[in-house]
Formats: C-alpha cells, structure tokens, sequence
C-alpha cells in the first residue's frame, strides 16, 4: 500500500424538483489531504434532467456545476474560498444544501493518483 494515500470523494447529485426527491449523478468532489488536492469535474445529462423535470433551468444548473469546479480549482473562480485550504473548500463543498445541486455523502479510498481518480469516479459513477 505504499506510495497511496487516503481520499474522500462525494458525488454532486443534481435534484431539479427538490419537493419529489428524484436525483441523479452530475458531478464528483474528491479531497486528499496528504497531497493537498481538491477537484471537481461534472457531467450534466440533460436528457435526464429534462426527464425529471421538462421546465428546468438548464444553464442553470450548469452554472451551479462550474461554480463548484470553480471553488475547487481557488484562484480568482473561487471567490471568497479562495483564500481557503484545500480542505477547507471541500467541507464546505460536501455540506448539505437544499439546493438543485447537493453533494451526496462522503466515500473514502486510496490513491496513487487523484487527478486520476476524479477522471474514473466520473466515468464509473456519473457518465
């Protein structure tokens, strides 16, 4: 096990009609304290979400996504957070939200590779 270090992730979940409590997968947050990494990368479906709800704000929700990309990446896109560790960013990423967008609970595992990580949880859980 050398050479991996632990990781949390938790799946961004979109919920277009928050009072049905019908979701899907658009999106994964994954945290490695050890190497100071956060990262977020979305998939929306927009046939999915449609299905759920045929009004939805389709920009929207893809504003909402990038907005969260944009908390894990820092810099100027993350606005207040910015200034925040990368631990930090994500616990306030995972913290439960009656929004459309909401995190899911939090997973954990290991990684030699968590950029990698990002990349499979997505395509395994979201696409």
């Amino acid at each position: 096990m050398s050479g991996r270090d632990v990781y949390e992730y938790a799946l961004l979940r979109v919920m277009p009609r928050i009072e049905r409590g019908e979701c899907f997968n658009a999106g994964v947050l994954v945290y490695c304290r050890a190497q100071s990494f956060v990262a977020a990368r979305t998939h929306l479906d927009e046939v999915k979400l449609r299905a759920l709800d045929p009004e939805a704000d389709v920009s929207g929700v893809r504003a909402a996504l990038r907005a969260v990309e944009g908390v894990c990446t820092g810099g100027a896109a993350a606005g207040q957070a910015a200034r925040d560790d990368a631990g930090r960013r994500f616990r306030w990423l995972i913290a439960p939200r009656s929004t459309v967008v909401q995190p899911g609970p939090v997973h954990t595992g290991l990684t030699a590779d968590p950029a990698a990580e990002v990349e499979r949880l997505l395509d395994l859980l979201v696409r």
